[in-house]
Formats: C-alpha cells, sequence, structure tokens
C-alpha cells in the first residue's frame, strides 16, 4: 500500500555500505534527528542518481546541517545490476559519499515505502510523519536545466512549520530492479 502524507515512517534496520558515516547496521531511528528524517531510494548505475551526485552529497549536507537525518537506501537485485551490489555500494562510498548508504538486500523496505524510482526521496517531519515524496527537482540529468524545487522548498516549509504547497511528485529516474 502507498504511503500517503501524514503515514508514519516504516521502520527498518539494514547494513550500511558507509562505514564512515553511522554504524554497520542502521534504522530508520539512527538516522532521524532534532527536526525529521530524508529517506533516499538510489543505486549505483541508474544515470539520474549518478548525474545527481553532487546535488545529492550537497543536500545531505544541508538537511544536517538543519537537524534533518539523511540516509540512502539501494533496493535493487544486483543479480539485474551487478554495479548495485554491497561491494560496490562500499567502492562508491569510500569516494566521498556523506551520509549513510544502505543495503535493502530483500527489497522488503523498497516495498514498505512504495518506492518506485531511483532517485525518489521522502521527507518525514520530527514526528516521522511524510511531509513530501518525490523528486528533488525537474532536471535530475542536468543541474542547469532546474527550474523547481520540490525537495528544498518541501524541507523550509517543513522548518517553517507550514505544510509543503506541493507534498507529491512523480520522480524522474530509472525504475527499482526488483527481483524476478
Amino acid at each position: 500500500m502507498p504511503l500517503s502524507t501524514g503515514d508514519t515512517a516504516p521502520a527498518f534496520e539494514l547494513p550500511n555500505a558507509n562505514p564512515n558515516t553511522g554504524p554497520s547496521t542502521m534504522s530508520f531511528e539512527d538516522a532521524k534527528m532534532e527536526h525529521g528524517t530524508l529517506v533516499l531510494f538510489e543505486c549505483n548505475h541508474c544515470p539520474y542518481v549518478v548525474a545527481s551526485v553532487g546535488r545529492i552529497n550537497a543536500m545531505a549536507t544541508s538537511c544536517q546541517a538543519k537537524g534533518i537525518g539523511f540516509v540512502g537506501i539501494n533496493s535493487n537485485d544486483p543479480v539485474v545490476y551487478e554495479n548495485d551490489s554491497f561491494e560496490h555500494m562500499v567502492k562508491r562510498a569510500e569516494g566521498g559519499m556523506p551520509y549513510p548508504y544502505l543495503h535493502d538486500a530483500t527489497q522488503t523496505v523498497a516495498h514498505a515505502y512504495d518506492a518506485k524510482r531511483t532517485p525518489e526521496f521522502f521527507l518525514f517531519d520530527a514526528e516521522d510523519r511524510l511531509v513530501y515524496q518525490g523528486r528533488m527537482d525537474d532536471s535530475p540529468r542536468n543541474p542547469n536545466e532546474v527550474s523547481s524545487t520540490e525537495l528544498a522548498d518541501a524541507i523550509d516549509a517543513m522548518l517553517g512549520g507550514e505544510a509543503p504547497s506541493v507534498d507529491y511528485t512523480e520522480s524522474i529516474g530509472c525504475s527499482v530492479k526488483w527481483k524476478a
């Protein structure tokens, strides 16, 4: 069943491929901070994610500075895309990722969140209620063509004690690679 605005964040506990940013296994509770939590479904191979890495890293750093936890989750089947294996996640994290990068090997978490694409963001407030789901902006492959910043706008609204004017957008990216 898809998440709706106001729903409570589904719990998880997953292995972390980025030992520089948290324990070897992390839960939603471990990821959250005082003002909320941003959960990102992503992977290593998707060209939309690859083209957005700099902006994703900047978003993670900005969120952490604002008291919002940030965590990436890779739910792709590594049999379909070997580059999305845990070992490759570790290699990517070693390249300077400023947030925990969790592996959803069973895809249970992706199903619980009803994640459809990479990248796809789920923003939760301090009470763990969903306030925004969807894309970071309208141009994940080319930062020079961005004309709307729905995720940043939702974060600003949430921190200002308001509901975002847009609480859902369709993500732009690759589909989650489900197991057969």
